[in-house]
């Protein structure tokens, strides 16, 4: 019996060394529709986005910038359901397991160019990190930024290898497609600038250097002459990156902390803090976001392998640098920090990780086989859903599609209920309470929010208004629903 298992290992070790990038690209693709099976409700964003699809087919693409500033994504929803006649939702989760797969196969392969020794070490890591495999179950427009920005850093390998001004164009191409889901992709281009800048000193590869550079110049000629510029998306990034726009930003919030504190010398560090704080603050998401494969750079000689990384995969080191600087103007200028914009920091440490795996598995046997099996159940996890699901927003939305008249002013707490009662996605323009409050409750005929019906506030307030709790719909985690009206 343990021969047979021994047997089996070493066949599925042969598989994995011989197909990692097939068995990537069919391992997301299960790991993407387990996700999906136990989703019960789309997110906010998911909903945006199929909603705004949905007008599209039937208004035409100029109802879209009026809904959202940067729509490609659901032009892309609109033109699969008018080619291929699909639900619109099941487009959309059809494209983003695509997106998935593809991510995961190109950074395999791009593992499998520079460090085939560490290519199953790879394989495990794409698939499994928290980072974006967290959002398997997401209908989201990272899935085709990080798709096109690993095929762009793919292409960029091929090409340093064998040149050509075709391949050069596809980069370019592939930077273009990744800036329609968001436009943070092209800062792919001064990253591989940089990576090629040496380059213009050498003679023997000058050409290299000017097969990069002359497109995004040209590119840049004729944006500049079209008009693109202008359009709010791109402002508003112009806006973020402007040296005097971050550092009155950066001010603003000096002096909002700083009148927080006490002590007057802890008010004139508010700077240091601030800054400190911010980066410590995504390191600390981003080590949570490794999963178990920071596990092995708890050794500080393990850490060696970041000098590998520069040497070897330098346009993902380039690209990582300019991101962590986006990152922090972002965090500066809007005052947050999503984890799913940190998680292509992760994804371009991939190469790293894989690595400081590989050593410590190396060096400890025993230990590295837990560690991959953790691993594989955090793989699991990341796709398997114990929660209940948001389904009372479904049958909420369902019941309201049916017994509330289509014009009437009604309130929906959360978008997603509209969607689901086929009213498309409605953001509320007012919160709860403002929607509530005594200026505002008499525009509203139905209120659907989230409550249990039973709350003093609530009774005191139906009182009030002479309303009443018409139905309520609850999931199995006794969340509830309620839908007011007379």
């Amino acid at each position: 019996m343990k021969g047979t298992g021994s047997k089996v290992a070493t066949r599925v070790s042969r598989i994995i060394d011989e197909y990692p990038v097939w068995l990537a690209f069919s391992g997301s693709v299960l790991l993407s529709l387990i996700a999906v099976l136990g989703t019960a409700t789309v997110g906010r964003d998911a909903a945006l986005y199929i909603d705004i699809a949905q007008q599209v087919t039937e208004q035409g693409p100029n109802v879209a910038w009026a809904a959202f500033d940067w729509p490609w994504f659901s032009f892309l929803l609109a033109g699969t359901h008018t080619v291929l006649r699909l639900p619109l939702e099941l487009s959309a989760y059809l494209w983003c397991g695509l997106f998935f797969a593809g991510t995961s196969a190109l950074m395999v392969d791009c593992v499998r160019q520079r460090s085939p020794h560490v290519t199953r070490w790879a394989c495990l890591v794409v698939l499994a990190m928290p980072a974006v495999n967290a959002f398997r179950n997401d209908i989201i427009r990272e899935c085709g930024f990080w798709f096109f920005c690993t095929l762009t850093l793919w292409l960029a390998l091929r090409w340093q290898a064998r040149g050509g001004w075709l391949r050069a164009a596809l980069i370019h191409l592939a930077i273009v497609a990744a800036a329609l889901f968001r436009l943070e992709a092209l800062l792919l281009v001064p990253a591989l600038a940089l990576w090629q800048l040496p380059n213009l000193w050498s003679s023997a590869r000058r050409v290299q250097f000017f097969q990069y550079s002359l497109l995004p110049i040209l590119g840049l000629l004729a944006v500049s002459v079209s008009g693109v510029l202008l359009s709010a998306r791109v402002m508003l990034y112009l806006d973020m990156i402007a040296p005097h726009g971050v550092l009155s930003s950066f001010q603003m919030l000096c002096d909002q902390f700083a009148n927080s504190l006490i002590n007057k010398y802890s008010q004139d560090e508010a700077g240091r803090i601030i800054f400190f704080g911010i980066l410590a603050t995504m390191t600390i998401s981003f080590v949570k976001l490794m999963g178990p494969f920071a596990v092995p750079f708890v050794l500080r000689r393990n850490w060696g392998v970041l000098g590998v990384y520069w040497r070897d995969y330098r346009p993902f080191a380039w690209a990582a640098l300019l991101y962590l600087v986006v990152l922090v103007l972002f965090f500066i200028k809007q005052q947050f920090m999503n984890t799913r914009y940190l998680s292509f920091l992760n994804l371009l440490f991939v190469p790293v990780l894989a690595m400081g795996l590989a050593a410590f598995v190396r060096e400890f046997p025993r230990l590295g086989k837990w560690l991959v099996i953790v691993g594989l159940l955090v793989m699991l996890s990341n796709v398997i859903s114990s929660g209940a699901g948001k389904t009372h927003y479904v049958e909420a939305g369902r019941w309201v599609s049916t017994h509330v008249e289509p014009d009437a002013p009604t309130y929906f707490e959360d978008g997603r209920i509209s969607y689901y009662a086929g009213r498309g996605y409605v953001m509320p323009v007012l919160t709860q309470e403002e929607a509530m409050s005594a200026a505002h409750a008499g525009d509203y005929r139905y209120f659907v929010i989230e409550a249990k019906g039973e709350e003093p506030w609530l009774n005191e307030w139906l009182v009030a208004h002479q309303l009443r709790i018409i139905e309520h719909f609850a999931n199995r985690k006794g969340a509830t629903v309620v839908v007011i009206g007379r």
